[in-house]
């Protein structure tokens, strides 16, 4: 079964139980949403590919429907700006990743780890840098390894003869480039987000603890003068 299958029905799961909800809420996506398309990739991939020239095909799974959910995440989401840097970002992992294919050995053995998860990795971490968010980090994943994939496919003239856009090896590298890019993101961010949280409270504790003890001393010496006051009155 291929890693980016597994990876997904893993995701299923997760989703199901609830603990990626944050996530998906933070993306924008709904769970019935999330469960369609994982449903659509996997079953995608089993399909037969779609025709598109001679020689030249594309996988429904790990073509077609990553390109969808990259198109609804773009288009639902909140500002122009955000659709803009998604694009961008998916286009720059794009072209990081062909680049890279290019420069390095891709075949299995040449490098210490397998060549597909070392450009899952890269294109993670660049989905990372340039998407400045979940959303964009998702999109620019698996949105920027296919679209390396077709650079490759319609920009190689000596292409192997029956290539296939999005096929495994490209499906499971969008998939884990895809997640990688949003770990990163939800881990730095939580990250970031506890230690600003942190600091901010040990900034406000040495500032608010002397106001508030000058007033709590203020508050009973008033309230010790007001006593001795009723009390004389009380006398008299």
């Amino acid at each position: 079964m291929p890693v980016g299958v597994i990876l997904l029905l893993v995701i299923a799961v997760l989703i199901y139980f609830g603990l990626l909800h944050r996530v998906l809420d933070r993306m924008h996506m709904s769970d019935k949403v999330a469960f369609v398309f994982i449903g659509a990739m996997i079953l995608g991939t089993f399909l037969p590919n779609i025709p598109l020239s001679p020689g030249l095909s594309i996988n429904l799974g790990g073509g077609v429907v990553p390109i969808v959910v990259a198109i609804y995440l773009i288009a639902t989401s909140d500002t122009g700006l955000e659709k803009m840097r998604a694009i961008a970002a998916s286009i720059i992992t794009g072209i990081v990743i062909y680049t890279a294919g290019r420069l390095l050995p891709a075949e299995p053995g040449t490098m210490f780890i397998d060549p597909m998860i070392a450009f899952s990795i890269l294109a993670g971490i660049v989905a990372y840098i340039f998407g400045r968010s979940r959303r964009g980090a998702f999109i620019a994943g698996i949105f920027g390894v296919v679209i390396s994939d077709i650079i490759y496919a319609l920009g190689v003239t000596t292409r192997p003869i029956g290539t296939v856009i999005g096929g495994a090896g490209v499906f499971d590298a969008a998939i884990i480039a895809g997640v990688i890019g949003v770990a990163l993101c939800e881990i730095v961010g939580e990250t970031r987000e506890r230690l600003q949280g942190g600091t901010a409270k040990a900034d406000k504790k040495p500032r608010e603890n002397p106001e508030m003890a000058s007033m709590l001393v203020k508050d009973e010496e008033n309230s010790s003068k007001e006593g001795e006051y009723s009390n004389d009155e009380g006398n008299n």
